[in-house]
């Protein structure tokens, strides 16, 4: 059996296995709080752009890793329960300081191969979008629509398999 989309952190937080450190996971001398997330749209039109507010609420400098993490519908395609899209580093905060990271998400950051077709597709229905410092410290979240199947990007079955492959299904 082969994983398949199901690897790392994925396979984890489909199966709701407790790692000993879950993805992205790190120590800090210093505390940060993440406030005022917000989404450009609500409706998604070729992309959209995500900020959130990061703030040293301790009393030493320091820089955190935001990670934008993705769930998407999964009508069509099985998916997992959610995708690492985009992470950055805040500069050096001193204690009290605020800086607001800026992320964009586009057609093909939300999109899933569709072996039917040889496509990359994003699915029509309900997206969440969450920020945090790792996999399972999720700390914001909002949602976005998309209203109808966007195809991100047509591929050509040059490789493909000769035999089936048994994948990991959840």
């Amino acid at each position: 059996m082969i994983e398949g989309i199901f690897v790392g952190y994925r396979y984890y937080n489909i199966f709701k296995i407790k790692p000993a450190y879950e993805f992205g996971y790190g120590l800090s001398y210093t505390t940060f709080e993440y406030r005022n997330f917000k989404l450009s749209s609500p409706t998604f039109a070729n992309k959209i752009a995500v900020t959130v507010n990061i703030k040293n609420t301790g009393k030493i400098a320091g820089k955190e890793v935001v990670q934008l993490y993705i769930s998407a519908p999964s009508k069509k395609m099985q998916k997992p329960a959610e995708e690492l899209k985009a992470f950055g580093k805040t500069n050096l905060l001193q204690p009290g300081k605020t800086q607001t990271p800026r992320f964009e998400i586009n057609a093909k950051d939300i999109a899933s191969y569709d072996t039917q077709s040889a496509s990359w597709i994003a699915e029509a229905g309900s997206y969440t979008v969450k920020a945090g410092a790792s996999s399972e410290n999720i700390l914001q979240s909002a949602f976005f629509t998309v209203t109808k199947e966007l195809l991100a990007e047509k591929c050509h079955k040059v490789l493909s398999p000769q035999v089936t492959i048994d994948e990991l299904k959840k």
